[in-house]
């Protein structure tokens, strides 16, 4: 294991500052510089005047002015909250000075915080100093991480488990049953003779219930990155088959142009939404054809580049003319992918004839599954959207991703670190069935606990503390 010992007294020892807000000109109306560490609340004294007899005791807010220490210039009036250790976030004395947003008031108080001795935070380092701190475990900063990039409520309430502890609790759990188990072999190791025989049919079980455990919260892991990440879901199809009405209809918005002339969408536009609890990136596609267009061109390339990157397509044909074979040579083009058929602009045809494609299957058509999902769509009427997105989440849950409903969902690098502690205890398993040494079963029961210990940080590396903060923003 990597020691830190000497850098984790550095950032604990030091006084650090940020701007905790996101500053945007003319647009936020308040922005917050927070300060952690032991000449916080020095350096605010020596930043703000407090008029009248305010105190300056913990846990209050008060009311004055940011003043150049030197010149006494007022920068600001604002707002000071005082956070004296041990509460607050860090467990350090903490204070925020809440300015009037924009980018000058901000930006001059950090300064002035930085010249009296602060130092500016890196990315993550105040929940970092929680972490050190023993504030949080190392699961709850990661969901802190999680809560502030949440795309849907879905991905806000998974954070917001993981920070009630939620994880930590049946993972510190599972590491005591592995404690408890390590304790009863060493102890026969030592105290063969004044002990009576191990257990071996009962060591057994409480492995394979520790093993079932870490099994069901591994299956929340793809789910996690589903509801984290998102859907990336590519609209394509032939020129003027109604893709860009498809992505207005659905967007509740003019985002896409839309004339009656072929080739009008030359470049990817983009829309995010939330289906399900799901966030979606909704790109509309140039339509796919040949072109002696320099530029039509290059939107059918990019048209294929994202349609084989996405998560899924939505490959939109026009019900007047049915599945063409130009159409199917699109389809050749995606079908490694997830594909739903959308069959757009119903409304312009006979209702005893459609839908077209289940009547007219293409005999080259071959999905990846046993049968293409079709769904039907008026997208200049806005209909069959409801439709379209019962299909998405249908696809979704038939696919390698389970959308289940879940209390929480894992992350990537807490999978690989639970599949660690999976094998190590398929190892002692194994070693058990070989009738191998008590001190063999040690050795991997040792890894399963020490790596355990890594999800929740009771363990930790450098580079796993720089794994996990590299992801946050300044000044959380």
């Amino acid at each position: 294991m990597i020691s830190f010992k000497a850098e984790s007294m550095m950032l604990l020892g030091d006084t650090i500052a940020a701007i905790a807000t996101a500053i945007v000109p003319e647009q936020g109306s308040v922005g917050i510089v927070r300060l952690s560490g032991d000449r916080a609340l020095a350096i605010a004294q020596t930043l703000f005047h407090a008029p009248g007899q305010q105190s300056w005791s913990s846990h209050r807010i008060l009311y004055g002015y940011v003043r150049h220490p030197e010149t006494q210039q007022v920068v600001d009036e604002a707002l000071l909250l005082i956070m004296l250790a041990p509460r607050s976030y860090t467990r350090e004395d903490v204070v925020e000075f809440h300015c009037h947003g924009g980018i000058i008031a901000v930006q001059q108080v950090l300064q002035l915080a930085i010249a009296q001795g602060a130092r500016l935070a890196q990315p993550g380092e105040f929940t970092l100093k929680a972490f050190l701190n023993g504030r949080l475990d190392l699961t709850q900063a990661e969901s802190i991480s999680d809560l502030v990039g949440a795309r849907s409520p879905q991905a806000a309430q998974f954070a917001l488990a993981g920070l009630q502890g939620k994880l930590a609790a049946p993972i510190r759990q599972l590491r005591t049953t592995c404690i408890d188990i390590l304790a009863e072999i060493e102890a026969r190791v030592d105290f063969e003779e004044d002990l009576p025989p191990l257990n071996e049919a009962e060591i057994q079980t409480r492995l394979q219930q520790v093993l079932d455990e870490i099994d069901q919260i591994l299956a929340t892991a793809d789910q996690g990155e589903l509801i984290r990440t998102g859907l990336k879901v590519a609209i394509v199809g032939r020129p003027n088959v109604g893709k860009s009405s498809l992505l207005n209809a659905w967007s509740r918005s003019d985002r896409a142009i839309v004339t009656d002339l072929p080739g009008t969408t030359r470049d990817v536009v983009e829309s995010n939404l939330v289906v399900g609890g799901i966030p979606i990136q909704v790109l509309d596609t140039a339509g796919i054809r040949a072109t002696e267009d320099k530029v039509e061109k290059i939107g059918v390339e990019r048209s294929r580049t994202v349609a084989q990157s996405a998560d899924l397509v939505l490959l939109t044909i026009d019900a007047k003319d049915g599945w063409t074979d130009a159409d199917q040579e699109i389809y050749a083009q995606v079908c490694e992918r997830p594909v739903i058929l959308v069959i757009n602009k119903i409304d312009l045809i006979e209702a005893e004839i459609h839908p077209i494609a289940p009547q007219t299957p293409h005999p080259e058509l071959h999905t990846p599954n046993s049968a293409l999902l079709t769904v039907s769509t008026a997208a200049a009427l806005n209909q069959g959207i409801d439709a379209l997105e019962t299909a998405i989440l249908t696809t979704v849950q038939t696919g390698t991703l389970q959308a289940a409903n879940l209390d929480l969902a894992i992350n990537q690098r807490q999978a690989a670190t639970l599949t660690q502690a999976k094998q190590s205890l398929q190892h002692v398993q194994d070693a058990i069935a070989a009738q191998l040494p008590l001190d063999f079963w040690t050795i991997d029961l040792r890894s399963a606990i020490y790596t355990l210990g890594q999800v929740l940080g009771e363990e930790v590396t450098e580079s796993v503390l720089d794994q996990v903060f590299s992801r946050f923003c300044i000044g959380k």
